[in-house]
């Protein structure tokens, strides 16, 4: 039987169990089940199905088992924002509401009126996104009070899925901080933002760092998988982990999902008037590190595009009708707030053309390109705000996670940004989660030794300066 650890990641449109072990300093991965994660309407409001996700991760430890693997360490990574609220009997009273849910609207500005915009950026260091905890909560507020006021445990998606299999209650570090609650001095929760937004301190607990176990399996889940797996903290959040499985340390990186994450490590925030004008965020990183980034709109206008034509084309087909529409070179805001969840990607992106004075796509690789051409050029604009706010130039970029398989855009970012790009491991997240159980269960000595053991064990492609692939 196979000694591994098990990593469930669960992004905002699928998750996955996967395995890893280490053979003579190699990692291994195996993907043991994989299913859809989709938003559903419950009560007018758009939610994730919290309970089928958690079967699901049950669902993918049990063929773990069945396949002759015997689990020592689980941890579970997510999307980041979202939460659950427990009473004091610690029973679940609220849905897992979507952060592309419309309770949000107008509640940015409310809270800019009882916490300046600037003192919130100074204190949090997080980016202004209309989705963020923050405004989810005051919006909860809002408009059932009396769940807030029954809450005692507030919880993200991962400490609730991390509860469920422990019975412990956390709030892992990384995640707490995309709330924009945290402090970005301290590290802890900001209780003068808390008191000034009206919010019961009582309902967070302190952030647990990463990288450390919270218990052992229920003892009813360790009768059903007949083994007793420690529980321990990731990066709970995704690209947390994704970073972890990094190259080298002095590129910028795009973890590249339903979102694009953008950015590069540094030792402390960065809260400067230029950081804030461009909208850059400091989150917490899973190795004692901060991830100066900025969200881009990423994938998720390609899975809707998918979806919007009843999944006809792969993303690989995607890709190369994209290469066959050279001569349509209109380009959109992907950030435009519109893109966000249209009721038509493809009407939302047409308006957007016509209101631009642009040529209006019509065909499937038209859209394509529309797509990858605009989120390049988001990209590499991106690429020099870093720069002029870090001061440093980098001569690199590393895309990681699933699309960084998409030759298109791999071939004319480098072409644009005058980089030399690196792709891969396409499977960032994963090994990230699984490398931060193997140095918590000193299987891997420190966060140096997993980056030899990713390079050699995963293989990446270069793409230079002008375009073509080493």
């Amino acid at each position: 039987m196979q000694k591994c650890n098990v990593a469930v990641d669960i992004g905002a449109s699928s998750g996955r169990v996967i395995v890893g072990y280490l053979i003579d300093e190699h990692l291994y991965l195996e993907e043991i089940h994989r299913f859809d994660n989709d938003m559903l309407e419950k009560k007018g409001q758009l939610c994730w199905d919290i309970d089928r996700l958690f079967q699901e991760i049950k669902t993918g430890i049990t063929l773990t088992v069945k396949a002759n693997f015997q689990p020592i360490s689980i941890g579970v990574d997510t999307w980041a924002v979202d939460f659950v609220l427990l009473d004091k009997d610690k029973n679940r009273i609220t849905e897992a509401v979507c952060y592309r849910d419309h309770r949000t609207d107008g509640i940015m500005e409310q809270v800019h009126t009882k916490v300046d915009k600037k003192t919130l950026y100074t204190q949090t260091g997080i980016q202004f996104q209309p989705f963020n905890t923050i405004y989810q909560l005051v919006a909860l507020q809002n408009q059932h009070p009396e769940l807030i006021e029954k809450a005692h445990y507030f919880l993200m998606i991962p400490d609730y899925l991390h509860y469920l299999l422990t019975g412990t209650i956390t709030n892992e570090y990384t995640n707490a901080t995309t709330t924009q609650l945290v402090n970005a001095s301290t590290q802890r929760w900001d209780q003068s933002l808390l008191q000034q937004l009206e919010l019961p301190s009582h309902i967070f607990s302190e952030p647990s760092k990463p990288m450390q176990s919270i218990g052992l399996l229920k003892q009813s889940l360790q009768e059903e998988w007949q083994c007793q797996a420690q529980v321990i903290l990731p990066g709970t959040h995704d690209t947390a982990s994704a970073v972890l499985a990094t190259l080298a340390d002095d590129t910028i990186f795009i973890s590249s999902g339903t979102w694009s994450l953008m950015g590069v490590e540094h030792d402390q925030p960065i809260t400067t008037d230029e950081a804030l004008t461009y909208n850059f965020t400091n989150e917490g990183g899973a190795n004692e590190r901060i991830r100066f980034l900025k969200n881009i709109m990423g994938l998720w206008m390609i899975q809707e595009l998918k979806r919007e034509y009843n999944d006809r084309y792969s993303f690989s087909d995607f890709v190369e009708l994209a290469f066959q529409e050279n001569a349509f070179t209109s380009v959109i805001n992907v950030n435009d707030q519109r893109f966000l969840k249209p009721e038509c990607m493809q009407v939302a992106i047409q308006q957007y053309c016509q209101e631009t004075k642009q040529l209006i796509p019509q065909t499937v690789g038209q859209f394509a390109k529309c797509i990858f051409d605009s989120l390049v050029e988001s990209y590499s604009q991106t690429a020099k705000e870093i720069e002029k706010i870090t001061g440093k130039r980098y001569n690199a970029i590393n895309i990681i996670g699933g699309g960084s398989k998409n030759r298109y855009m791999n071939e004319k970012l480098a072409e644009k940004s005058g980089k030399t790009l690196y792709t891969g491991p396409d499977e960032a997240t994963a090994i990230g989660n699984l490398v931060a159980q193997m140095i918590t269960t000193g299987q891997i000595a420190s966060i140096e030794e997993s980056k030899n053991i990713i390079n050699k064990s995963f293989a990446s492609q270069k793409f230079e300066r002008r375009g073509e692939k080493a």
